[in-house]
């Protein structure tokens, strides 16, 4: 049997889009794409592009921060309807660009809590690995707080929950707006710590 088994979901992309320049002040600068063009580095001039990274605060109990580890944080992508309800809560027709997002995809439901090693195909094969959970930082706050005073304050709340994943491409590609994305998600049960193992018979 296959690790990985297709699921009945396909999702649709709405949205890709870059940064070319590390955050300053706090502020994301993110700019919208109609296509994007992956290798296994990630998108080529991107911020968080390269098959390693300096380690960051969500690692700390593994590593000291700076340590050079596998770049499993290459693309942000988001729900269509988790952003719709982020910015439904918060007033706001959401911007996909003040969180940062690489990709925006309509059409998965609980995207947020996908199983980690989750896959997303295209339809060249381009594939991307779902890493995990993208909790909700200060960076999405500054920046809308530039563009609406008062109101950046709000999306730590709104976006727990909703604030998509992490990823990283594990088969080269192009990504288009348009494109569906077949997900694939690891055949195994849920991790039960307490439940006793037993060997198959």
């Amino acid at each position: 049997m296959a690790a990985l088994k297709p699921s009945a979901l396909q999702g649709t992309v709405t949205w890709l889009g870059w940064q070319p320049r590390p955050v300053r002040n706090l502020v994301i600068d993110a700019e919208p794409l109609t296509e994007m063009p992956l290798t296994l580095a990630g998108l080529e001039g991107e911020v968080h592009a390269g098959l390693t990274r300096p380690s960051c605060s969500r690692v700390t109990a593994l590593y000291p921060r700076g340590t050079t580890i596998r770049n499993t944080r290459q693309l942000s992508l988001v729900s269509a309807e988790e952003l719709a309800g982020i910015g439904t809560d918060m007033g706001l027709d959401f911007d996909p660009a003040w969180a940062g997002a690489s990709v925006v995809i309509a059409g998965i439901p609980d995207f947020t809590h996908l199983p980690p090693s989750s896959r997303l195909q295209g339809p060249d094969g381009v594939t991307l690995v779902v890493d995990m959970e993208n909790l909700p930082c200060r960076e999405p706050v500054e920046t809308i707080e530039r563009v609406h005073p008062g109101r950046g304050a709000a999306f730590l709340k709104a976006a727990r929950g909703r604030r998509g994943v992490t990823a990283w491409v594990e088969r080269e590609g192009v990504l288009r707006i348009g494109d569906s994305l077949r997900l694939f998600v690891p055949a195994q049960r849920g991790w039960e710590p307490a439940r006793q193992s037993r060997r198959p018979r």
